[in-house]
């Protein structure tokens, strides 16, 4: 009879020692290994140097690493680093190292495909696969560390959760993940600097403030004008505006921390007085700040990028109502690394 051997990773600290007890072996040897998984990035038994041969051999009888891989880097002429990372089952979802002068931000995807339908984002077409485990997601701001270090001769400064996949809708493994991307026995990142971006799950958004996360959070929006916002993203049918206000509402209550709305502007999609006005009264229920993003095409032409003139019209509007407003390039446009084009053409 052959039995699976299970993923080292998906063990705590505390399995580990009681695993080398269990074998008649010092509890301490929990704590090497725990320490090559997560902080080292060990992905094979060979890398633990100071762990005897004989242990290391006990190691790979029980159990396996599944580990991701670069299977593709690709590099913008701006800089920006695409990686088309290979999962232990074969699977494959994309993240991206943006950098700027003063900082380098991991983009990491969550799931592979996605659960909603947000008709503007080429990973929308793709269908759910599954969830993503915590340590893939590890894996990805590990990997784009190193990228930093090598291509940017600096450490990972930022996290976005904002890749493949809805984040709330893996909501359990993010949050591992996150656990350990800020230990100290992790990467020890600070999670005023990791942002989870969401489409809009009200449930889900108050399970973070119950759950007194530390990291930001930002809301694909597109339309404070419900039937506009179920035209571009569908499933906003069954999560309204309505009660994404008051999760968001609830959010603020419990955190005290403002929201960013992102924000693409469509031509004859939401160009219109009315969407401006809209987007401005919605941003006063809680404190906030908007990113106007700029739209990056995923083939059919069925969403075009509103004029500058419109961008500024909501940029006048916005600051009028004293609300902050960021207009955001897109970086990587030529290797399809932008925001909303992940999917995986390679």
């Amino acid at each position: 009879m052959i039995t699976k051997k299970k993923d080292i990773r998906a063990l705590s600290k505390e399995d580990l020692r009681a695993f080398f007890v269990g074998i008649g072996d010092k509890e301490f040897r929990g704590n090497q290994v725990f320490e090559w998984l997560w902080s080292k990035g060990a992905h094979n038994f060979e890398d633990m140097t100071n762990i005897s041969l004989q242990t290391r051999e006990v190691l790979k009888e029980h159990f396996v690493i599944n580990h991701i891989e670069v299977d593709h880097l690709q590099k913008s002429a701006d800089g920006t680093i695409k990686n088309a990372v290979k999962l232990f089952d074969g699977l494959v979802v994309e993240s991206v190292l943006i950098p700027t002068a003063t900082r380098t931000t991991a983009c990491v995807s969550t799931q592979v495909g996605c659960s909603l339908d947000c008709k503007f984002c080429a990973t929308a077409r793709l269908k759910i696969m599954r969830n993503l485990n915590p340590d893939e997601i590890y894996d990805q701001v590990k990997a784009i560390d190193k990228e930093s270090r090598l291509y940017h001769s600096r450490p990972l400064s930022n996290i976005v959760f904002m890749g493949m996949g809805e984040p709330l809708m893996n909501y359990n493994n993010v949050l591992k993940s996150i656990d350990k991307i800020t230990s100290e026995e992790g990467l020890a990142m600070s999670p005023k600097r990791i942002t989870v971006s969401t489409s809009g799950v009200p449930k889900m958004i108050k399970k973070l403030a119950d759950d007194e996360v530390k990291f930001n959070l930002a809301v694909s929006l597109h339309s404070a004008i419900q039937e506009t916002r179920e035209q571009i993203m569908p499933f906003a049918k069954k999560f309204t505006l309505t009660d994404l206000k008051e999760s968001l509402e609830y959010w603020y209550e419990k955190t005290n921390r403002r929201i960013t709305y992102e924000y693409v502007v469509w031509e004859g999609i939401n160009d219109a007085a009315e969407d401006i006005n809209a987007l401005a009264k919605f941003c006063k229920y809680v404190p906030s700040k908007v990113n106007l993003i700029e739209y990056n095409p995923i083939d059919d032409g069925e969403f075009r990028q509103a004029s500058s003139q419109i961008t500024n019209n909501y940029i006048a509007a916005l600051e009028k109502n004293r609300i902050p407003v960021t207009v955001r390039r897109s970086r990587g446009k030529d290797i399809d690394a932008a925001c909303g084009q992940l999917a995986n053409k390679q």
